[in-house]
């Protein structure tokens, strides 16, 4: 199921979160070039060491294993995040998965059932996902490298596994 096909997508739609929101300093910038969507910036480590991209978008996985994007980066590792509302002590709870990257494009799937959960950067234990009330998919550079990123995204949709 395609989640998100950048060919007639707003960059409006995803909205940028740094770690300034806790006193950091870095950098993203997010905008729709040639039907890719293009994330971009630079991470600084030193109070903080993250910068996000996330959508909005209620849908029911239900009936699918995990989130595939086809991306081309710089070899870092960036982050999928996917967000059924959860909230640990009064925080939201992420749940995310490892998208690493390289100059070339490829095809990256991440199982809902690897999905690391944590709060605020602390490991929180919580119910599984809920696939039936996903609400927004975001992507997160926080590897503790210092220096620029660069993250392009052809699509991102839902995948099932071939039983």
């Amino acid at each position: 199921m395609m989640l998100f096909n950048f060919e007639h997508v707003n960059a409006a739609a995803w909205s940028v979160e740094n770690d300034g929101v806790m006193g950091g300093r870095s950098q993203g910038v997010v905008e729709v070039d040639g039907g890719t969507l293009v994330f971009t910036g630079e991470v600084v480590t030193e109070g903080g060491g993250f910068s996000s991209v996330r959508a909005e978008r209620e849908v029911d996985l239900s009936d699918y294993d995990g989130i595939e994007l086809r991306v081309r980066g710089g070899g870092r590792t960036f982050e999928l995040d996917v967000d059924d509302g959860t909230r640990s002590r009064g925080r939201e709870v992420n749940r995310r998965g490892p998208v690493p990257t390289s100059g070339s494009w490829a095809t990256v799937r991440v199982p809902f059932d690897s999905l690391e959960t944590s709060a605020h950067g602390e490991p929180v234990r919580v119910d599984p996902l809920d696939r039936s009330a996903v609400t927004s998919i975001g992507v997160y550079i926080i590897d503790g490298q210092d220096g620029p990123f660069r993250l392009e995204v052809d699509w991102i949709r839902a995948y099932r596994e071939v039983k």
